[in-house]
């Protein structure tokens, strides 16, 4: 009696996983310096800018939240770092 030895299925680890889309194109929602909790949703908790693919945005929305985020640091609603 032979046995039939079964091939172990491939996982696919290099599988990319598809992108969602942006929040501001998806909902039509403008960003204001002014909406400061809106505006630290887009900050790490260590004070930096959240990369595009942290915050789920397209390339042209992801230069406004730099714009943005950078507004509201010079206008002291939002600290440089936090400590």
């Amino acid at each position: 009696m032979t046995r039939e030895r079964r091939k172990p299925k491939k996982i696919n680890q290099f599988r990319r996983k598809k992108r969602r889309p942006c929040f501001f194109c998806v909902e039509k929602k403008e960003l204001d310096y002014k909406d400061i909790n809106f505006v630290k949703r887009f900050i790490t908790d260590r004070g930096k800018i959240a990369p595009r693919r942290i915050s789920g945005c397209c390339a042209l929305h992801q230069r406004m939240v730099a714009k943005v985020v950078k507004r509201t640091r010079q206008l002291g609603l939002v600290p440089y770092m936090v400590e």
